[in-house]
Protein backbone atom coordinates (compact mmCIF):
# COMPACT_ATOMS: atom_id res chain seq x y z
CA UNK A 1 0.00 0.00 0.00
CA UNK A 2 1.30 3.32 -1.09
CA UNK A 3 0.80 6.59 0.66
CA UNK A 4 1.07 9.74 -1.25
CA UNK A 5 0.98 13.29 0.63
CA UNK A 6 0.87 16.72 -2.06
CA UNK A 7 2.03 19.66 -0.37
CA UNK A 8 2.83 23.37 -1.99
CA UNK A 9 -0.20 24.67 -3.10
CA UNK A 10 -2.04 27.60 -2.78
CA UNK A 11 -2.94 31.30 -4.06
CA UNK A 12 -0.21 32.77 -6.59
CA UNK A 13 -0.81 35.41 -9.07
CA UNK A 14 -1.25 35.25 -13.45
CA UNK A 15 2.50 34.75 -14.34
CA UNK A 16 3.68 33.50 -10.63
CA UNK A 17 5.18 29.94 -9.95
CA UNK A 18 4.17 27.22 -7.91
CA UNK A 19 6.04 23.97 -6.83
CA UNK A 20 4.43 21.02 -5.97
CA UNK A 21 5.72 18.70 -3.90
CA UNK A 22 4.33 14.97 -3.57
CA UNK A 23 6.04 12.68 -0.92
CA UNK A 24 5.65 8.64 -0.97
CA UNK A 25 5.88 6.38 1.68
CA UNK A 26 4.97 2.14 2.62
CA UNK A 27 5.97 0.95 -1.09
CA UNK A 28 9.13 0.66 -3.46
CA UNK A 29 8.96 4.06 -4.49
CA UNK A 30 10.90 3.55 -7.76
CA UNK A 31 8.51 0.70 -8.79
CA UNK A 32 6.21 3.00 -9.56
CA UNK A 33 5.77 5.23 -12.90
CA UNK A 34 4.15 8.79 -10.90
CA UNK A 35 1.55 11.43 -12.51
CA UNK A 36 0.15 14.83 -11.76
CA UNK A 37 -3.67 15.25 -12.14
CA UNK A 38 -5.63 17.86 -11.67
CA UNK A 39 -9.57 18.86 -11.46
CA UNK A 40 -11.23 22.24 -11.88
CA UNK A 41 -14.98 22.42 -10.08
CA UNK A 42 -17.05 21.22 -12.82
CA UNK A 43 -14.46 19.46 -14.93
CA UNK A 44 -13.38 16.02 -15.06
CA UNK A 45 -9.48 15.14 -13.55
CA UNK A 46 -7.25 15.28 -16.04
CA UNK A 47 -3.64 14.31 -16.93
CA UNK A 48 -0.86 17.30 -15.91
CA UNK A 49 2.16 15.52 -16.59
CA UNK A 50 3.82 11.93 -15.76
CA UNK A 51 7.10 10.50 -15.08
CA UNK A 52 8.51 7.49 -15.51
CA UNK A 53 10.04 5.12 -12.74
CA UNK A 54 13.58 6.06 -13.72
CA UNK A 55 12.84 9.48 -15.20
CA UNK A 56 13.11 9.01 -18.98
CA UNK A 57 9.97 9.44 -19.84
CA UNK A 58 7.78 12.06 -19.50
CA UNK A 59 4.44 13.40 -20.73
CA UNK A 60 3.08 16.71 -20.83
CA UNK A 61 -0.25 18.45 -21.33
CA UNK A 62 -0.42 20.29 -24.24
CA UNK A 63 -2.03 22.65 -21.63
CA UNK A 64 0.88 22.89 -19.95
CA UNK A 65 4.08 22.12 -22.02
CA UNK A 66 6.94 24.99 -22.09
CA UNK A 67 5.37 26.02 -18.51
CA UNK A 68 5.60 23.16 -15.99
CA UNK A 69 8.13 20.52 -15.31
CA UNK A 70 7.53 17.33 -13.71
CA UNK A 71 10.55 15.13 -11.84
CA UNK A 72 11.29 12.91 -9.33
CA UNK A 73 14.05 11.97 -6.81
CA UNK A 74 13.82 8.09 -6.09
CA UNK A 75 16.29 8.28 -3.10
CA UNK A 76 14.04 10.76 -1.62
CA UNK A 77 10.73 9.35 -2.29
CA UNK A 78 9.55 12.41 -3.93
CA UNK A 79 7.90 13.85 -7.35
CA UNK A 80 7.87 17.51 -7.78
CA UNK A 81 5.86 19.37 -9.50
CA UNK A 82 7.59 23.17 -10.79
CA UNK A 83 4.33 25.27 -12.52
CA UNK A 84 5.63 28.37 -14.12
CA UNK A 85 3.92 31.28 -15.75
CA UNK A 86 0.61 30.34 -13.99
CA UNK A 87 -2.42 31.38 -15.62
CA UNK A 88 -5.36 31.70 -14.20
CA UNK A 89 -7.44 28.47 -15.76
CA UNK A 90 -4.41 26.44 -13.98
CA UNK A 91 -6.78 27.00 -10.63
CA UNK A 92 -7.70 23.40 -9.76
CA UNK A 93 -7.11 20.82 -7.28
CA UNK A 94 -4.38 18.82 -7.86
CA UNK A 95 -3.54 15.01 -7.09
CA UNK A 96 -0.22 12.84 -7.30
CA UNK A 97 -0.68 9.48 -8.25
CA UNK A 98 1.48 6.40 -8.30
CA UNK A 99 0.72 2.84 -10.72
CA UNK A 100 3.07 -0.02 -10.82
CA UNK A 101 4.81 0.58 -14.36
CA UNK A 102 7.76 0.64 -15.93
CA UNK A 103 5.97 2.80 -18.98
CA UNK A 104 4.51 6.76 -18.38
CA UNK A 105 0.95 6.73 -17.86
CA UNK A 106 -1.22 8.86 -18.97
CA UNK A 107 -4.82 7.68 -17.84
CA UNK A 108 -6.31 8.03 -14.61
CA UNK A 109 -7.52 4.45 -14.86
CA UNK A 110 -3.81 3.32 -14.53
CA UNK A 111 -3.23 4.59 -11.43
CA UNK A 112 -3.64 2.50 -8.18
CA UNK A 113 -2.79 4.96 -5.44
CA UNK A 114 -3.82 8.40 -5.14
CA UNK A 115 -2.95 11.59 -3.03
CA UNK A 116 -5.59 13.66 -1.10
CA UNK A 117 -5.26 16.59 -3.39
CA UNK A 118 -3.84 20.65 -2.66
CA UNK A 119 -5.52 23.30 -3.47
CA UNK A 120 -3.83 25.94 -6.29
CA UNK A 121 -5.40 28.88 -7.21
CA UNK A 122 -4.06 31.64 -9.81
CA UNK A 123 -5.56 35.03 -9.66
CA UNK A 124 -5.73 37.35 -12.31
Amino acid sequence: QVQLVESGGGLAQAGGSLRLSCAASGGTFRSYSMGWFRQAPGKEREIVAAISRNAAGTHYADSVKGRFTVSRDNAKNTVLLQMNSLKPEDTAVYYCAAGPSIRVLVTAGDYNYWGQGTQVTVSS
